[in-house]
């Protein structure tokens, strides 16, 4: 019998001060105040032999070095082995800058790092992880997943590669039948808010987190809520405005369908924990040189000034947009390239991760970067009961896409670092990785 105890926590990692709101290129975007709290949530896990560890942030990206250095701290602190521990961030774009972008070096409006805000950052990441440590007590676990439809789409084909699906795992105590925690992963870019908001928010995942709070959950009940692979998926096809209210509303649609399955779910006070890693030297991209590089920014400037001038509806604009940013990034990483000083930034951040923490039937994959949706469908076809959490233990300064969207070549491809290749050896190295679990 592998017997359960859980502890789970909250604690506000909002910045004090105004920060630089990154997740926009060309626009100086500092915060005003605080609209909802970004939280770092915990949950704790123990079956008397194995430890693990989910930490969620409300936050853009956890690089690498962070990641290291909160690992090494709460198993100085909880004996957690940092192996164990996974820490993820949502992908929030109304939050601080917590790494530095290579690509972004040439926008004059956006800033390096606050390194005193990223120390507040990783002490409110220790402090959630040794209160749910502390917080532990005999619980229960179970299982549902729930339908995510309607939060977002593909973002450059809305009939393209999606997954609408949600695991929601609940722990509960076992004396009294407490809430201890909530976990689920949504498959979706959190950019419901864009370049005209300055204030602080964890966009619409903060939202669903709210409405479980107040109308199922009850307020004490942390909700660790992970982005999955959200590479290619976006809430730009089915959102009225980028407005809070329709963070609100896409935010409020998913905790109603989370809500749903809760009754459901059928709990087990007993379940086998299991911890495994490995980490992937991932292929680097080729650029192409700096005058090809500089015809695609001049051809992307030209369509998406055509697309406005003709009155092509917002979506087709708001592509063609991001492809221009897309551009003009490349361009930035060919001349890096170019210099050979590519090397320093893929030292950052590779070799990448690839973490497996199992509970019982269910494993949960961590694996750092922005992921195209295809991968992580790519897992599930073959290990049914495994769900791929992306922007995991690090970032890869930029996306994994895949072969056809490199070839096609828009935005996500244009500011990816790693050839696409990568994507096929990490699903590889997963199932590799569960087949020894």
């Amino acid at each position: 019998m592998h017997t359960l105890v859980a502890g789970a926590a909250s604690v506000d990692i909002s910045p004090q001060d105004s920060q630089f709101l990154y997740g926009y290129p060309h626009v100086e975007r500092y915060s005003t105040g605080i609209h909802d709290p970004l939280l770092s949530s915990a949950l704790y896990l123990n079956d008397g032999q194995t430890e693990i560890m989910f930490i969620a942030n409300d936050i853009i990206f956890v690089s690498k070095a962070t990641a290291q250095r909160v690992r090494e701290r709460i198993t100085q602190a909880t004996s957690v082995p940092g192996g164990s521990i996974m820490v993820t961030a949502t992908h929030t774009h109304s939050g601080p800058k917590t790494a530095d972008y290579i690509s972004n070096e040439h926008d004059p409006l956006v800033p390096p790092v606050d390194t005193a805000y990223v120390r507040i950052f990783e002490d409110g990441i220790v402090h959630a992880a040794v209160e749910a440590h502390h917080r532990a007590r005999p619980a229960q676990v179970g299982l549902a997943v729930a339908d995510g439809a309607g939060v977002g789409t593909n973002r450059r084909d809305p009939s393209g590669p999606a997954d609408c699906r949600v695991p929601v795992l609940m722990v509960k105590a076992v004396d009294d039948g407490a809430n201890i925690a909530c976990m689920l992963v949504c498959s979706m870019h959190p950019t419901v808010l864009h370049e005209d908001s300055k204030l602080v928010s964890g966009d619409f995942p903060a939202m669903t987190r709210q409405y479980l709070q107040e109308e199922v959950l009850g307020q004490e009940c942390p909700v660790v809520y992970h982005t999955g692979p959200e590479g290619n998926q976006s809430p730009r096809h089915v959102t009225q405005s980028n407005t809070f209210a329709e963070a609100k509303r896409l935010g409020h649609l998913l905790g109603r369908a989370v809500a749903q399955v809760l009754p459901q779910i059928q709990y087990r006070p007993a379940a086998k924990l299991q911890s495994a890693q490995w980490f992937v030297d991932l292929p680097r991209k080729k650029f192409p040189p700096a005058p090809e590089a500089e015809g695609k920014v001049l051809r992307a400037r030209e369509k998406l000034e055509h697309l406005s001038r003709s009155g092509a509806p917002r979506q087709e604009v708001r592509t063609a947009e991001v492809d221009w940013f897309g551009a003009e990034e490349t361009l930035t990483l060919a001349q890096a390239a170019q210099q050979g000083r590519l090397e320093t930034y893929y030292q950052l951040c590779l070799p990448a991760e690839v973490q497996i923490l199992r509970i019982g039937p269910w494993s949960f994959v961590g694996w750092p970067g922005e992921m195209f949706i295809e991968f992580g469908l790519a897992v599930k076809e073959k290990a049914p009961d495994t769900f791929v959490i992306a922007l995991a233990n690090g970032e890869l300064q930029g996306y994994v896409v895949t072969e056809e969207a490199a070839l096609e070549d828009g935005y996500e491809a244009s500011n990816a670092i790693l050839d696409p290749a990568s994507g096929g050896m990490l699903v590889a190295t997963t199932l590799e990785l569960l087949g020894t679990l």
